[in-house]
């Protein structure tokens, strides 16, 4: 029997679908709408509204200001909009068409 619970296969992690949906949060950072499925860890949410809403104070401060975040990742693409302080956040799978970046050396 020793030898049996030996080969038995270990838990493995669950898989989690990539989300696809969109929140809104006010510029302190509380989530006002949300359309992600209430599987998604609400921590993500705050930690993601978090750094959307610094990134949008911080341009406050540039001379050219950019009010609007268009990021990829491996397998998520976030983008933002300010909206008077706040912000709307849209998540969703990248796709493998994505538009290529221009590289600056020819």
């Amino acid at each position: 029997m020793g030898l049996l619970s030996f080969i038995s296969r270990k838990a493995r992690p669950k898989l989690v679908r990539l989300p696809a949906g969109s929140f809104t949060v006010d510029r302190d950072g509380h989530v006002m709408t949300s359309t992600l499925p209430q599987g998604f860890p609400e921590t993500q949410i705050h930690s993601i509204s978090k750094c959307v809403l610094n990134a949008f104070h911080m341009a406050k401060k540039a001379p050219n200001a950019s009010f609007g975040i268009d990021h990829y990742f491996s397998a998520l693409r976030i983008l933002a909009r300010e909206l008077r302080g706040g912000a709307i956040v849209f998540l969703m799978p990248a796709s493998a068409n994505h538009p290529a970046r221009k590289s600056t050396s020819d």
